[in-house]
């Protein structure tokens, strides 16, 4: 399995609906496709591809039917299990939504999110893991800091989604734990 994930901010001239995302992916040859809430996420299921080759047959479809380019990010549903697991920061459960997650193609785009680690975010906070980076946002996302930052530093290297969409795709791709 696979989760591809759109940047969410990528303007009113930039949408796509959810409907058509799964039809373009669906015609690309790509299995069990399916979107979660309104802002690009996409669990689906790829054979004998890289994801660097979907990656690039994804932006090409997109540029081509819509008419303009989107970064797209993929996933294997492992990766993102590790993602989940690796998660250095402990606000998880106070409020999902003011935890982002920055997920990138290549992990060398982290490094330049590493110069952020120097600074004093408190009561925000940020960690750079092997495949994503982890924002605390205390005083909500808008107004955070860190994430302000973060983004600058990025630029169109990454999407971030929030604790709760996180695990709501680890949960459509099938691989989260479930509660005894």
């Amino acid at each position: 399995m696979c989760v591809s994930r759109f940047p969410a901010n990528v303007g009113r001239a930039k949408r796509i609906a959810m409907a058509d995302l799964r039809g373009l992916i669906e015609d690309l040859g790509f299995t069990n496709v399916k979107t979660l809430l309104n802002s690009g996420n996409v669990v689906f299921h790829a054979t004998r591809r890289s994801d660097s080759q979907i990656v690039s047959a994804l932006e090409a479809a997109i540029s081509k039917q819509f008419g303009f380019a989107v970064p797209v990010v993929v996933l294997t549903g492992n990766a993102l299990d590790s993602i989940v697991a690796e998660n250095p920061l402990p606000h998880t459960d106070s409020d999902p939504a003011k935890l982002l997650v920055a997920f990138v193609n290549s992990t060398s785009a982290l490094s330049s999110a590493k110069v952020l680690l120097k600074e004093q975010w408190a009561p925000e906070a940020v960690a750079v893991g092997t495949r994503a980076a982890y924002l605390w946002c205390a005083n909500g996302i808008i107004q955070s800091s860190v994430a302000k930052a973060f983004s600058r530093a990025m630029g169109d290297a990454v999407t971030m989604r929030n604790w709760a969409t996180v695990l709501k795709l680890q949960r459509a791709v099938g691989t989260a734990p479930t509660a005894d």
